[in-house]
């Protein structure tokens, strides 16, 4: 049995800046007939694509390739990147717990995850406006924002788990 339900479809590329919606009684073209609809979902950025390893494998090249892009194209990345080297390597020759890895990740992971948010952003924004334009300014002044609130929070994750540690060789040492 082939089930069928009436809805409102839209087109995502229409021209005129409005989706293209079905008739209604309000419409001169209305016909008094609903089309029939498939019932399974579609996607309107990809089309009516299943599961797939292969489609799986591709969009972890995808993201694999935004993450170079990032790297090649921002400079504040290079930043994070030799911050999260010397982190790492600090809390693997102190012998951080279990519990003090999981807070330091998380705050690298979130420092990442802004700035890999601000560079999508921040390539949207010129594309839609090439040209100057002052709220485009704004919004890529807070998401850079966003970015350095996220570094903030991070410093302060790392010295308070490192901090104990640092004092404690320093007493070493004096």
């Amino acid at each position: 049995m082939n089930k069928t339900r009436k809805s409102q479809t839209f087109d995502l590329t229409a021209t005129e800046g409005t989706p293209h919606r079905a008739p209604t009684p309000c419409d001169s073209n209305w016909s008094g007939r609903q089309e029939e609809q498939p019932t399974h979902e579609v996607n309107p950025l990809g089309g009516n694509q299943r599961f797939s390893l292969a489609g799986r494998i591709q969009s972890f090249r995808h993201a694999v390739h935004g993450i170079i892009l990032m790297l090649k194209s921002q400079h504040n990345a290079w930043v994070h990147a030799t911050a999260s080297v010397i982190v790492l390597l600090v809390g693997a020759l102190l012998g951080l717990s279990p519990h003090e890895w999981c807070w330091l990740v998380i705050a690298i992971l979130s420092v990442w995850t802004a700035e890999a948010l601000n560079t999508a952003l921040e390539l949207l924004a010129n594309v839609a406006s090439p040209e100057f334009h002052p709220l485009v300014a704004k919004a890529k002044d807070v998401a850079a924002g966003a970015v350095l609130i996220s570094a903030i929070g991070s410093v302060a994750i790392a010295l308070l788990i490192l901090g104990p540690y640092a004092v404690g060789c320093l007493n070493s040492i004096l």
